[in-house]
């Protein structure tokens, strides 16, 4: 479906963007667009990639202007672009308001008056009872792509949800890997909390899929195993033959979960199981509100949620197989430099 078609990523320079571009530069895709604000990182991919297929647009995606520039003549969205760090948006909560939800409702406008064809919203578990401005920010990034998605005519939007991607910037395998490399302990804060555990290339299966099967207001998850972070940092240490490496407990930061939901109750009441992934339906009740008022659902109250301690539970040999997966730690095997994936 990509044949001679035109991309645009939004957050493009991100570990997701760098995923998309190692999937499908070489194909036949006509065009991919990479929209940002970091011209060093543009800069650093263009020289890395080098490819007559990749356009860079300079611009965010709280200014009109310049996301109506970057989508004039694309055929699908690829929509990234967010702020993402909890402590950031927790000391800066109308940044993740103005990128997030206000940046989002320009992509999607801007994605309808061109006419594209299909676009698909990047989400979060921290939009599932969200408990932090990060994720609140997302959950009404859901809730525009909803809205924007009943009035969008021919343009399909849908979002996908999923948790923190395996060895991405900023998250903890890397912190762990560096910390084993200067001889530092490891800082766990509560080996007890759970995380889903997923490669950057499932993100992209993911995004992919939600293109092929994604109907209008959609939310798609991709299933996956979990594993408390105890078990991890068991995992890394002995990938890196170093089993006694000391650990530090230092407690549950603020604005974090002890364990992630992918989709909450309400969603699993509607939501269709496809094998690999689910599928929530949109909910389509209309203005005259007789569905919010005269009609319920009973369903909601048989429903449990999908979340990082109900799902698989990966055991350390388990973590150490997916591990492998990631370029991170087989460049530490290697004994080569360890970079986030990207």
């Amino acid at each position: 479906m990509f044949s001679n078609k035109t991309l645009l990523i939004t957050g493009g320079t991100g570990s997701f963007g760098n995923a998309v571009l190692r999937r499908f530069l070489h194909t036949e895709i006509a065009e991919i667009r990479i929209f940002s604000r970091d011209e060093k990182k543009q800069d650093d991919m263009r020289r890395h990639y080098h490819h007559a297929k990749l356009k860079f647009y300079l611009g965010d995606v709280r200014d009109h202007g310049s996301v109506r520039s970057a989508m004039r003549g694309a055929d699908y969205v690829f929509h990234a672009a967010a702020l993402k760090q909890v402590p950031s948006c927790e000391f800066y909560p109308l940044q993740a308001v103005k990128t997030n939800i206000l940046g989002t409702e320009n992509v999607l406008d801007s994605a309808i008056a061109h006419g594209i064809e299909r676009v698909v919203c990047l989400s979060t578990d921290k939009a599932v009872y969200p408990i932090n401005a990060m994720g609140f920010s997302k959950a009404m990034m859901e809730k525009v792509a909803m809205a924007k998605s009943r009035e969008a005519g021919k343009t399909v939007i849908c979002v996908t949800r999923y948790g923190n991607v395996m060895a991405s910037r900023g998250s903890v395998i890397p912190l762990f890997v560096e910390q084993i490399q200067a001889g530092r302990p490891l800082t766990m804060t509560n080996p007890a909390m759970t995380r889903f555990m997923m490669t950057l290339d499932e993100a992209v299966d993911l995004v992919l899929f939600a293109f092929t099967q994604g109907e209008p207001g959609n939310i798609l998850v991709q299933k996956a195993p979990a594993a408390n972070i105890g078990t991890l940092a068991a995992a890394v240490k002995s990938v890196m033959n170093v089993p006694d490496h000391p650990i530090r407990t230092i407690g549950t930061r603020h604005g974090e979960k002890l364990y992630e939901t992918l989709l909450g109750r309400e969603d699993m009441s509607v939501a269709h199981d496809m094998g690999k992934y689910y599928l929530v339906s949109p909910d389509l009740r209309d203005l005259n509100y007789g569905k919010f008022i005269e009609q319920g659902e009973q369903n909601v109250l048989l429903a449990e949620d999908y979340n990082s301690h109900n799902t698989t539970q990966l055991d350390v040999d388990g973590m150490k197989a997916l591990l492998m997966k990631l370029h991170l730690m087989q460049a530490v095997v290697r004994g080569e430099q360890a970079m986030p994936e990207e």
